[in-house]
């Protein structure tokens, strides 16, 4: 256990923000699946506007350093793609 009360700050801060990545990197999966399901369905309206909620939430998880950005890049690209594919 800490002793510093500094260390237990830390402790403190960290568990929140492990908690608060958890719950944005869980939210991107979602988005996600739901374009994905959009694809696999074959509806390529319904997976455009999944899109067009998926991607702001992607990028923004890379800039708040829950992704990396090269990783959210790629996430958007492979379902870009899969879109234009339909």
């Amino acid at each position: 256990m800490a002793n510093h009360k500094s260390a237990k700050t830390r402790i403190r801060r960290n568990a929140n923000r492990a908690e608060i990545n958890s719950i944005r990197r869980n939210r991107i999966r979602t988005f996600i699946k739901n374009v994905e399901k959009a694809i696999l369905g074959g509806d390529k309206a319904e997976a455009t506007e999944a899109f067009k909620l998926a991607e702001p939430e992607i990028m923004r998880g890379a800039g708040k350093g829950v992704v990396r950005k090269k990783t959210a890049s790629r996430k958007v690209s492979r379902l870009s793609a899969g879109i234009k594919a339909l």
